[in-house]
């Protein structure tokens, strides 16, 4: 396969393709459109609704973007295989800010072979392809699909069938297939360890066919409700919610799972969808009535609070998942029938920044709603049949072109971002740190540090308020304040002084979900007052001797049990800036 770009004036386009929200912030959004006849897949840039180029695959393909945004998978029933492309676009959170890097989408390299695939899952950045002609699922890492590897663990099931499987942590959850009828859909969720042992009793669950994830909860569609799933104490949890006596007959076959609010929305009939609670015991479904027969749905990641469904009317349709109801309407195409194979093309929705994009196969263009107004926004013209959409994109911090307290150059860029050898890594002195710094958790307190939530939310995929939920976890401490002159380090609580002195300890280099990697510089103490911590860790993004501009620190008495806490990491500025400089370094990055 080869890559095929329009011009070289188009690749100029795409690595420009951004707009800036200050002169070293960008938002950058992309599109890939998969042709419903054609093996290829087009790449747009969705902020100046320009065609970049295009991928060639092997056949027409069924698109998925990964929870980064960093892959996009070409899935290729007819050609039998999964392809990897990189989608150009990646960022890095550091707690208080994110980087975003915009290059050349491309394939990775990446391919995973095998008969039949169908159903592509991805859970904490494991991919999980199933092939039904073999019964087989495939695992692969997004860092392995990033360097081109095609590595995969394989797990097998019983019989060849349309299921599913998703890794879940050193799991495996895999479809039961009926075994009395091959021919028809699974009957339950079969969890196996590492070593590919069954754990515990197959969760019934006849005609099981959709699954989703919202927040730190997995769901599996059956005939019978949801089985709702949640991590146990050494296996995931399994139990069942059933559909309430008081909806009509029917089951949900497709779920998508909420973004920044925990739910699940469902097809239900052909002419309804459900708001699905998976936290409820009981009647955690909400039906919602649709003008016409549904053809796609899909929930907005930036706005948590609305969900878009297509009607065969040619009508796109704002749900406010909260109320339960139909917000706004809006038609955009000729209407398009349900009736015929359920692969013909027909509309498809994703959302990109501010634009809900849905793809029209029969005109050969995609049309663009204003997510804010829901008005129309424009449309794009493809040619052939665009059909499977997904978006990715974003905002963030870009140091190209100037000198930066993390990064001066690419490959510091690279190292900042996590990405660096180990023989990259030397051991820091303590001096690194020295002077007197202030914890930033009292400002998220009191508020002083809303404008960077809002700021965050403006491009972000949570609200303001969410944002500042998750900075309340991660900046949580109770020492408002740390010196730290030679090797002496005091930590202040309510402005009572615990001193000890701290020698180096090495560091460690861990290894995050995304495949990115950070390094911890650890000291241990030598002497001073009994209930100061045993060990310091500090992170500041650095991997080499420098002074740093705010870290974050953890500390206690276990060293092995600190490098394992990743979502608490009190954060520490200079004193000697002021809460409105300390915002505007904030909304800086």
């Amino acid at each position: 396969m080869q890559t095929l770009w329009r011009s070289s004036a188009a690749l100029l386009a795409l690595m420009a393709g951004v707009s800036s929200a200050s002169a070293d912030r960008q938002e950058a959004w992309r599109l890939f459109v998969a042709d419903r006849d054609q093996a290829k897949v087009t790449v747009i840039d969705a902020i100046k609704g320009e065609i970049l180029g295009a991928l060639t695959v092997k056949s027409p393909a069924s698109l998925y973007r990964s929870n980064s945004g960093q892959t996009v998978f070409a899935v290729q029933g007819d050609a039998g295989t999964v392809t990897a492309i990189a989608s150009g676009i990646s960022f890095d959170d550091h707690g208080d800010h994110g980087d975003i890097d915009v290059e050349a989408p491309k394939l990775t390299g990446t391919e995973i072979a095998g008969e039949k695939p169908s159903h592509f899952v991805e859970h904490d950045g494991q991919f999980a392809a199933f092939f039904d002609g073999e019964g087989v699922a495939r695992i692969i890492s997004e860092k392995a699909v990033l360097e081109g590897k095609s590595d995969v663990r394989e797990v097998k099931t019983d019989a060849s069938q349309h299921g599913v499987a998703v890794a879940y942590g050193s799991h495996v959850l895999l479809s039961e297939p009926n075994k009395e009828k091959p021919a028809e859909l699974p009957v339950g969720i079969r969890t196996v360890d590492a070593a590919g042992a069954q754990v515990g009793d197959i969760a019934a669950c006849p005609d099981l066919h959709g699954e989703a994830s919202s927040g730190n909860i997995l769901a599996f569609a059956c005939a019978t409700g949801l089985l709702v799933v949640t991590h146990g104490e050494g296996a995931p949890e399994i139990r069942h919610l059933p559909y309430p006596e008081s909806l009509p007959d029917g089951k949900s076959t497709t779920l998508i799972g909420g973004r920044g609010l925990q739910y699940f929305l469902g097809n239900y009939g052909p002419d309804k969808v459900v708001l699905i609670d998976p936290t409820a015991e009981k009647d955690g479904f909400r039906q919602v009535e649709l003008p016409t027969r549904r053809m796609h749905f899909a929930v907005d990641p930036i706005r948590p609070k609305f969900a878009y469904v297509f009607t065969e009317d040619g009508q796109l349709h704002q749900l406010d998942v909260l109320t339960g109801k139909i917000a706004n309407s809006r038609r955009l195409t000729d209407p398009y029938s349900m009736d015929g194979h359920w692969n013909d093309p027909r509309p498809r929705i994703a959302v990109a920044g501010d634009s809900i994009v849905v793809t029209d196969p029969l005109q050969g263009k995609l049309h663009l709603v204003d997510a804010p107004s829901f008005a129309k926004a424009g449309e794009i013209a493809v040619g052939g049949k665009p059909y499977s959409v997904v978006a990715v994109g974003g905002s963030g911090q870009v140091h190209e072109g100037e000198e930066h307290a993390h990064n001066h150059d690419h490959d510091d860029d690279q190292i900042y971002k996590g990405y660096f050898e180990d023989d990259q890594v030397k051991d820091r002195a303590l001096s690194d740190w020295a002077g007197d710094w202030q914890s930033v958790y009292g400002y998220l307190q009191d508020g002083t540090l809303d404008p960077v939530m809002a700021h965050k939310a403006e491009s972000g995929g949570q609200t303001a308020d969410e944002y500042k939920a998750y900075y309340e976890a991660g900046y949580r401490t109770d020492v408002e304040r740390i010196t730290i002159d030679g090797d002496a380090v005091t930590f202040f609580k309510d402005g009572e002084p615990l001193k000890a002195r701290y020698a180096s300890d090495g560091h460690e280099i861990l290894i995050y979900e995304k495949g990115n990697r950070g390094v911890r510089f650890i000291f241990k103490k030598a002497e001073g007052d009994t209930e100061a911590p045993d060990y310091i860790q500090f992170s500041d993004h650095k991997i080499a001797p420098a002074a740093a501009d705010h870290y974050h620190l953890y500390w206690g008495n276990d060293r092995a049990a600190l490098l394992k806490e990743v979502t608490n990491w009190p954060t520490y500025y200079p004193s000697s800036l002021n809460a409105k400089q300390i915002v505007e370094e904030m909304m800086a990055h």
